[in-house]
């Protein structure tokens, strides 16, 4: 148990030696300012001990209670308040710091905690945390430093218990799309709503002709029965299927330096993964994901299936996935997925592609559109535009400004060369690429390519 003087006990210290200065300096003998100060020395240490001894035994008997109230789970960058409290069940007085010792992927505020706990008392504190890394997050004990009961020492103690959280991807963008879509407002968000009747193929409903429907879905048995025009409504194609193709190698942490500031390339793709599935998953369709580019270890498959539950499944299956500084083998990829998945789907590969891999992508896209439809959404790195738009003040930023332009047109032109005549390219920004996938995904369904 350590323990620490308190300033009152440091301040009589001080107070002590500074009165045999000021005795030796008015000549008083040595001898007797020697055995005054030991007296005096003496008394305190034994009002010490005995303080010590009496808050030990009052702690003993009704030591202080921690008790966090943490959230279900917690969201990548999305503040949010620890609520806590500090219950003294003994009949005394408290004074305590109390530093609760979060997890370091997490930022935090209002750390330490300075109370007075009164006897028979409940104490409500909060402090807020921002997590800046997906994955488990650990709460250890809290660390209490406790004053004595009149005050000559602090002592450090442990208390609480050893707890857990998830920290998901930011489903803000899944909570925003629910309700913009209920309230119509979807283009606030890029997303592109096109008023349709009678598309797709699927059969939705019988009713009432309006102008502008085709003559073709007038249902003429319905007509005779009820004596006015009826048609029939169809709906895009459901219990279709759609898999993601995630990247997790080293072209994915890009931009992991300002996570802090946007989220990493990898977070912002994660964050897309799942606002595209929440969307295929209310069209009715199935869904699912394999990662690539890591050790065999670390990879993670989610078998397609569709219901209200599966895209909390799936956020279960991805939220501590992390990019790794390893080689990404396309065609490996691709040959895992053909084997595993013999279904027609659409395979949506999230990845931040060079023009130098043309070389190992190509032939794994002429793998997979054998038999599925290939989607290809690439990230453009914030970092290169922001190079390649700085003013031209120097000639140093003058041959950036070119190198950037320079590697942007050799990777959009390889990009290009990837599509083939079916080919679905999506080259964004990360922020961009959330609205682009539901976009893209809606043409899609519209089209009936699937």
């Amino acid at each position: 148990m350590p323990l620490i003087p308190s300033r009152a006990s440091i301040w009589v210290l001080v107070v002590l030696a500074i009165a045999a200065a000021i005795a030796l300096a008015l000549q008083v003998p040595p001898v007797t300012v020697g055995h005054a100060a030991l007296g005096a020395a003496a008394v305190v240490l034994v009002w010490a001990v005995i303080d010590l001894v009496r808050s030990m035994r009052a702690w003993r008997r009704s030591p202080l209670r921690w008790q966090r109230r943490l959230p279900a789970a917690l969201a990548l960058g999305v503040p949010r308040t620890v609520a806590c409290s500090l219950v003294n069940d003994s009949p005394h007085d408290w004074r305590v710091e109390l530093f609760d010792h979060v997890d370091p992927r997490l930022d935090f505020e209002g750390l330490p905690l300075v109370t007075h706990a009164s006897a028979q008392s409940r104490v409500e504190l909060a402090y807020r945390i921002v997590p800046r890394q997906r994955g488990p997050a650990r709460f250890a004990p809290a660390e209490l430093r406790v004053r004595t009961l009149h005050g000559s020492f602090d002592w450090i103690r442990r208390i609480g218990d050893d707890e857990t959280l998830r920290v998901y991807p930011n489903f803000a963008a899944v909570s925003r799309y629910a309700w913009l879509a209920a309230d119509r407002r979807l283009a606030d968000i890029g997303i592109k709503s096109v008023a349709q009747r009678g598309a797709g193929t699927d059969f939705k409903q019988l009713a009432d002709y309006r102008p502008g429907d085709a003559i073709r879905h007038i249902d003429w048995k319905a007509t005779l029965k009820h004596r006015r025009p009826i048609v029939r409504q169809f709906q895009d194609e459901r219990d279709q299927r759609v898999l993601f193709l995630l990247d997790c190698g080293r072209r994915m942490r890009a931009d992991e330096g300002a996570a802090a500031r946007h989220g990493s390339h990898f977070d912002e793709a994660l964050n897309a993964l799942m606002l595209l599935a929440h969307v295929a998953l209310k069209e009715g369709d199935e869904v699912g994901a394999m990662t690539f580019g890591t050790d065999e270890a670390a990879r993670r498959r989610f078998a397609p299936r569709k219901g209200v539950a599966t895209l909390n499944a799936l956020m279960a299956t991805l939220y501590d996935v992390q990019p790794q500084a390893v080689h990404s083998d396309y065609l490996l990829a691709a040959r895992d997925l053909m084997q595993a998945q013999r279904k027609r789907a659409l395979v949506v590969v999230l990845t931040n592609f060079r023009d130098e891999d043309a070389g190992e992508l190509q032939p794994a896209l002429q793998l997979l559109r054998s038999r599925h439809l290939v989607m290809v959404a690439s990230l453009r790195e914030r970092a290169l535009r922001e190079l390649a738009e700085q003013p031209l003040a120097t000639p140093q930023q003058a041959v950036e400004v070119a190198g950037a332009r320079l590697f942007e047109q050799s990777r959009r032109d390889a990009f290009q060369r990837l599509a083939g005549r079916d080919g679905l390219l999506i080259d964004v920004e990360p922020q961009e690429l959330a609205a682009a996938l539901v976009n893209r995904y809606r043409a899609i369904k519209r089209a009936g390519l699937l």
